[in-house]
């Protein structure tokens, strides 16, 4: 099984930064793509961002240009930097990868942008 721990959420006001991690058990070049995904109160989790083993990434229209997915070798772990942030992208952020037949997520991590 793949283990994924998110952190770094936290609360920020708009404009603001933060960085997100996801440790992952297994090597995270292991995996054809990494993904993040959040969801806001009421609403259905809605993908973000995507990195593929390649290093080719992609990202939902509202987060373009602000967002940033990345990798460590070193560390193994996920990235997601956030920056000029707003409300609307308060939501738990979790990280996510496909494995065996199967998507696995972590716990997620609480990121509150406040006014």
């Amino acid at each position: 099984q793949v283990q994924l721990v998110e952190s770094g959420g936290g609360l920020v006001q708009a404009g603001g930064s933060l960085r997100l991690s996801c440790a992952v058990s297994e090597s995270i070049f292991s995996f054809s793509v990494m993904a993040w995904y959040r969801q806001a109160p009421g609403k259905q989790r809605e993908w973000v961002a995507r990195i593929t083993n390649g290093g080719a990434t992609d990202y939902e229209d509202s987060v373009k240009g602000r967002f940033t997915i990345s990798r460590s070798r070193e560390k193994n772990t996920l990235s997601l930097q956030m920056s000029s942030l707003t409300p609307e992208d308060t939501a738990v952020y979790y990280c996510m990868v496909p494995y065996w037949g199967s998507n696995h997520w972590g716990q997620g991590t609480q990121v509150t942008v406040s006014a």
